[in-house]
């Protein structure tokens, strides 16, 4: 694993009330969040990224009301002409 350093304010800590490794573990889920919310990750790499089960980055999403479906507009397209 490799290990980032990100320099937060001091103010954001008192601000989220979280301490270092509460900021860190709620700035990779919501990472993780986004970036699978805009296609960009699977579930699975989204789950690992937020150091999360993929049953809990499903509750996750839930909370934070993200689908946990992907649908593009191709693969939509692709599935409905399969029901012909």
């Amino acid at each position: 694993m490799i290990n980032l350093s990100v320099p937060i304010p001091e103010g954001a800590f008192s601000a989220l009330r979280l301490d270092p490794p509460g900021l860190a573990r709620e700035m990779r889920l919501a990472a993780a969040i986004q970036w699978y919310a805009q296609g960009r990750i699977s579930q699975d790499k989204a789950a690992e990224i937020a150091g999360l089960t993929r049953a809990a980055f499903i509750d996750a999403l839930s909370q934070a009301r993200v689908s946990p479906f992907q649908f593009s507009a191709e693969s939509l397209r692709e599935d409905l002409a399969d029901v012909d």
